[in-house]
Protein backbone atom coordinates (compact mmCIF):
# COMPACT_ATOMS: atom_id res chain seq x y z
CA UNK A 1 0.00 0.00 0.00
CA UNK A 2 2.83 2.41 0.83
CA UNK A 3 4.41 1.73 -2.57
CA UNK A 4 1.07 2.39 -4.30
CA UNK A 5 0.62 5.69 -2.44
CA UNK A 6 4.17 6.74 -3.35
CA UNK A 7 3.52 5.84 -6.98
CA UNK A 8 0.32 7.90 -7.01
CA UNK A 9 2.16 10.89 -5.56
CA UNK A 10 4.85 10.56 -8.21
CA UNK A 11 2.32 10.28 -11.01
CA UNK A 12 0.22 13.24 -9.89
CA UNK A 13 3.29 15.47 -9.67
CA UNK A 14 4.74 14.16 -12.94
CA UNK A 15 1.50 14.56 -14.88
CA UNK A 16 0.72 18.04 -13.52
CA UNK A 17 4.27 19.27 -14.14
CA UNK A 18 4.39 17.87 -17.67
CA UNK A 19 0.93 19.16 -18.59
CA UNK A 20 1.70 22.65 -17.28
CA UNK A 21 4.93 22.65 -19.29
CA UNK A 22 3.08 21.81 -22.50
CA UNK A 23 0.13 24.12 -21.76
CA UNK A 24 2.63 26.97 -21.33
CA UNK A 25 4.01 26.24 -24.80
CA UNK A 26 0.49 26.16 -26.25
CA UNK A 27 -0.69 29.34 -24.51
CA UNK A 28 2.41 31.32 -25.48
CA UNK A 29 2.19 30.20 -29.10
CA UNK A 30 -1.47 31.24 -29.15
CA UNK A 31 -0.66 34.67 -27.76
CA UNK A 32 2.14 35.13 -30.30
CA UNK A 33 0.14 34.11 -33.37
CA UNK A 34 0.19 30.31 -33.77
CA UNK A 35 -3.20 28.79 -32.94
CA UNK A 36 -2.29 25.20 -33.82
CA UNK A 37 -2.17 23.94 -30.22
CA UNK A 38 -5.01 26.23 -29.18
CA UNK A 39 -7.27 24.77 -31.86
CA UNK A 40 -6.25 21.30 -30.70
CA UNK A 41 -7.47 22.05 -27.17
CA UNK A 42 -4.02 22.04 -25.54
CA UNK A 43 -4.19 25.45 -23.85
CA UNK A 44 -5.38 23.75 -20.69
CA UNK A 45 -4.09 22.03 -17.57
CA UNK A 46 -6.76 19.38 -18.04
CA UNK A 47 -4.53 16.33 -18.63
CA UNK A 48 -6.95 14.49 -20.93
CA UNK A 49 -6.10 16.29 -24.22
CA UNK A 50 -2.39 15.85 -23.46
CA UNK A 51 -2.82 12.17 -22.57
CA UNK A 52 -4.84 11.62 -25.75
CA UNK A 53 -2.01 13.10 -27.84
CA UNK A 54 0.80 11.20 -26.10
CA UNK A 55 -0.64 8.17 -24.22
CA UNK A 56 2.67 6.30 -24.26
CA UNK A 57 4.69 9.20 -22.85
CA UNK A 58 2.12 10.33 -20.30
CA UNK A 59 0.77 7.00 -19.04
CA UNK A 60 2.59 3.84 -20.14
CA UNK A 61 6.25 4.85 -19.80
CA UNK A 62 5.86 6.76 -16.49
CA UNK A 63 4.05 3.85 -14.84
CA UNK A 64 6.44 1.22 -16.19
CA UNK A 65 9.53 3.25 -15.24
CA UNK A 66 8.25 3.61 -11.68
CA UNK A 67 7.38 -0.07 -11.35
CA UNK A 68 10.75 -1.15 -12.75
CA UNK A 69 13.03 1.57 -11.37
CA UNK A 70 11.22 3.44 -8.61
CA UNK A 71 11.18 6.75 -10.49
CA UNK A 72 9.34 8.22 -13.47
CA UNK A 73 10.28 9.33 -16.93
CA UNK A 74 7.96 10.28 -19.75
CA UNK A 75 7.09 12.99 -22.21
CA UNK A 76 4.31 15.01 -23.80
CA UNK A 77 4.06 17.45 -26.68
CA UNK A 78 1.82 20.01 -28.30
CA UNK A 79 1.55 20.70 -32.04
CA UNK A 80 2.81 23.90 -33.61
CA UNK A 81 3.15 25.39 -37.07
CA UNK A 82 6.71 24.89 -38.31
CA UNK A 83 6.29 27.51 -41.02
CA UNK A 84 5.19 30.05 -38.39
CA UNK A 85 8.24 29.19 -36.27
CA UNK A 86 10.64 29.78 -39.16
CA UNK A 87 8.84 32.98 -40.20
CA UNK A 88 8.99 34.34 -36.64
CA UNK A 89 12.05 32.76 -35.00
CA UNK A 90 12.07 35.12 -32.00
CA UNK A 91 8.43 34.38 -31.20
CA UNK A 92 9.11 30.69 -31.66
CA UNK A 93 12.01 30.92 -29.20
CA UNK A 94 9.81 32.60 -26.60
CA UNK A 95 7.23 29.85 -27.09
CA UNK A 96 9.93 27.24 -26.51
CA UNK A 97 11.19 29.01 -23.38
CA UNK A 98 7.69 29.05 -21.87
CA UNK A 99 7.80 25.34 -20.97
CA UNK A 100 10.96 25.44 -18.84
CA UNK A 101 9.75 28.75 -17.38
CA UNK A 102 6.56 27.02 -16.18
CA UNK A 103 8.67 24.35 -14.48
CA UNK A 104 10.84 27.01 -12.87
CA UNK A 105 7.68 28.67 -11.52
CA UNK A 106 6.68 25.38 -9.88
CA UNK A 107 10.15 25.09 -8.34
CA UNK A 108 9.69 28.55 -6.81
CA UNK A 109 6.19 27.70 -5.54
CA UNK A 110 7.41 24.45 -3.98
CA UNK A 111 10.37 26.26 -2.43
CA UNK A 112 8.03 28.88 -0.96
CA UNK A 113 5.84 26.17 0.59
CA UNK A 114 8.93 24.54 2.10
CA UNK A 115 10.12 27.86 3.55
CA UNK A 116 6.68 28.67 4.98
CA UNK A 117 6.35 25.19 6.45
CA UNK A 118 9.81 25.43 8.00
CA UNK A 119 9.12 28.89 9.47
CA UNK A 120 5.87 27.56 10.94
CA UNK A 121 7.67 24.63 12.54
CA UNK A 122 5.74 22.08 10.49
CA UNK A 123 8.74 21.08 8.37
CA UNK A 124 12.39 20.86 9.30
CA UNK A 125 15.56 19.93 7.38
CA UNK A 126 16.03 16.15 7.17
CA UNK A 127 19.34 14.56 8.16
CA UNK A 128 19.86 13.52 4.55
CA UNK A 129 18.07 14.54 1.39
CA UNK A 130 17.03 12.54 -1.63
CA UNK A 131 15.19 13.45 -4.82
CA UNK A 132 11.82 12.83 -3.16
CA UNK A 133 12.69 13.65 0.46
CA UNK A 134 13.57 17.30 1.02
CA UNK A 135 11.56 17.94 4.17
CA UNK A 136 11.03 16.12 7.43
CA UNK A 137 8.06 16.43 9.75
CA UNK A 138 6.87 14.96 13.03
CA UNK A 139 3.31 14.99 11.71
CA UNK A 140 1.45 12.26 9.87
CA UNK A 141 -1.50 12.22 7.49
CA UNK A 142 -1.97 15.08 5.06
CA UNK A 143 0.97 17.10 6.42
CA UNK A 144 3.38 14.22 5.79
CA UNK A 145 1.82 13.71 2.35
CA UNK A 146 2.26 17.42 1.61
CA UNK A 147 5.92 17.16 2.53
CA UNK A 148 6.39 14.28 0.09
CA UNK A 149 4.49 15.99 -2.72
CA UNK A 150 6.24 19.34 -2.33
CA UNK A 151 9.62 17.55 -2.33
CA UNK A 152 8.76 15.81 -5.58
CA UNK A 153 7.34 19.01 -7.05
CA UNK A 154 10.57 20.86 -6.30
CA UNK A 155 13.02 18.20 -7.49
CA UNK A 156 11.12 17.02 -10.57
CA UNK A 157 10.46 20.52 -11.89
CA UNK A 158 14.06 21.54 -11.35
CA UNK A 159 14.99 18.47 -13.39
CA UNK A 160 12.49 19.27 -16.16
CA UNK A 161 13.62 22.89 -16.32
CA UNK A 162 17.34 22.11 -16.53
CA UNK A 163 16.98 19.11 -18.83
CA UNK A 164 14.90 21.00 -21.36
CA UNK A 165 17.30 23.95 -21.41
CA UNK A 166 20.09 21.89 -23.00
CA UNK A 167 20.58 23.35 -26.51
CA UNK A 168 20.27 19.97 -28.19
CA UNK A 169 17.40 18.90 -30.50
CA UNK A 170 14.66 17.98 -29.75
CA UNK A 171 14.87 19.74 -26.36
CA UNK A 172 13.45 23.22 -25.83
CA UNK A 173 16.90 24.70 -25.35
CA UNK A 174 17.74 24.11 -29.00
CA UNK A 175 14.72 26.17 -30.05
CA UNK A 176 15.57 29.00 -27.62
CA UNK A 177 18.88 29.67 -29.41
CA UNK A 178 17.26 31.99 -32.05
CA UNK A 179 16.69 34.56 -29.31
CA UNK A 180 20.42 35.26 -29.53
CA UNK A 181 20.75 35.22 -33.32
CA UNK A 182 20.03 37.72 -36.07
CA UNK A 183 16.71 37.20 -37.84
CA UNK A 184 18.06 35.63 -41.04
CA UNK A 185 20.55 33.47 -39.17
CA UNK A 186 17.81 32.33 -36.80
CA UNK A 187 15.58 31.33 -39.72
CA UNK A 188 18.37 29.29 -41.29
CA UNK A 189 19.14 27.67 -37.94
CA UNK A 190 15.50 26.64 -37.36
CA UNK A 191 15.14 25.31 -40.90
CA UNK A 192 18.20 23.11 -40.47
CA UNK A 193 17.18 22.02 -37.00
CA UNK A 194 13.73 20.93 -38.22
CA UNK A 195 15.41 18.69 -40.78
CA UNK A 196 18.02 17.32 -38.39
CA UNK A 197 17.83 13.53 -37.90
CA UNK A 198 19.87 13.48 -34.69
CA UNK A 199 17.11 13.80 -32.08
CA UNK A 200 17.62 10.47 -30.34
CA UNK A 201 21.39 10.92 -30.35
CA UNK A 202 20.96 14.33 -28.73
CA UNK A 203 18.77 12.91 -25.98
CA UNK A 204 21.27 10.09 -25.37
CA UNK A 205 24.13 12.57 -25.13
CA UNK A 206 22.31 14.82 -22.66
CA UNK A 207 21.25 11.84 -20.56
CA UNK A 208 24.90 10.79 -20.18
CA UNK A 209 26.04 14.14 -18.78
CA UNK A 210 22.90 15.37 -17.05
CA UNK A 211 23.71 14.06 -13.55
CA UNK A 212 26.91 16.12 -13.55
CA UNK A 213 24.77 19.23 -14.01
CA UNK A 214 21.66 18.40 -12.03
CA UNK A 215 23.19 17.01 -8.82
CA UNK A 216 25.30 20.07 -7.88
CA UNK A 217 22.48 22.47 -8.83
CA UNK A 218 20.00 20.42 -6.77
CA UNK A 219 22.29 20.51 -3.72
CA UNK A 220 22.96 24.22 -4.19
CA UNK A 221 19.31 25.26 -4.26
CA UNK A 222 18.43 23.00 -1.32
CA UNK A 223 21.14 24.70 0.70
CA UNK A 224 19.54 28.03 -0.25
CA UNK A 225 16.26 26.73 1.18
CA UNK A 226 17.95 25.79 4.45
CA UNK A 227 20.50 28.50 5.31
CA UNK A 228 23.10 27.16 7.68
CA UNK A 229 22.50 23.52 6.71
CA UNK A 230 25.26 22.28 4.44
CA UNK A 231 24.17 19.27 2.43
CA UNK A 232 26.68 17.56 0.17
Amino acid sequence: MEHIITGLQWYVVFLFSTVLHEAAHAYTAHRLGDDTAYNGGHVTINPLPHIKREPIGTVVVPILSFLLGGWMIGWASVPYNGSWAIRYPKKSAVMSAAGPAANLLLVLVAGLVIRIGTAAGVFYPPEAITFSHLVATHETGWIAATGSIVSLLFSLNLLLCLFNLFPVPPLDGSAIVPLFLKHETAQTYLDRMHHSPGGFFGLFLVWQVFDYVYDPVHIFVINLLYPGVHYR
